[in-house]
């Protein structure tokens, strides 16, 4: 009735070998390449020289020669450097920058980053510790100014 004898199992069948796909057959190449809604990373170890548009976060690490165009939250990180002209509604500064931002909501320049250059924003906070050294003009909000000509009226 009892046994100590072990039931004796046969292995499972290797699986038949797949074909070996490249990730833009099977989408996977889109999948981990488009960024989420939650936001994009430039990372630490990334250099660009030119324009950066984002319509969503941004997440800066790396460096940026050139202008930033944000519609959405910016933080450039402690280990980012960036040279050039900032527009975005956002921002939080943990890292170096060396040119002029332009925010219409909040920004902040946090302990240990140091700004060379002005801020105009509706509401400025500065950090103990922040290396600030420009002007800032802290006045109502305004919208971003974009790269679309102003729509024309006529007067008769």
């Amino acid at each position: 009735m009892f046994s100590s004898r072990k039931p004796e199992s046969t292995p499972p069948a290797p699986a038949a070998p797949e074909k070996s796909k490249s990730p833009v057959e099977t989408g996977e190449f889109y999948r981990t390449s488009i960024p989420t809604r939650a936001g994009s990373i430039l990372s630490s170890g990334v250099s660009i020289k030119g324009s950066v548009k984002c319509g969503n976060a941004l997440v800066i690490d790396g460096e940026v020669e050139g202008t930033i165009n944000s519609t959405g939250a910016l933080t450039i990180g402690t280990h980012a450097r960036v040279r050039g002209e900032i527009r975005t509604k956002s921002a939080k500064v943990q890292g170096t920058i060396d040119g002029n931002i332009f925010v219409t909501e909040r920004c902040e320049l946090q302990s240990g980053c140091t700004l060379r250059g002005d801020v105009e924003a509706p509401r400025l906070v500065v950090y103990e510790e922040a290396i600030f050294l420009g002007n800032a003009k802290v006045s109502a909000q305004k919208q971003l100014v974009s790269d679309q000509p102003a729509p024309s009226a006529s007067i008769r």
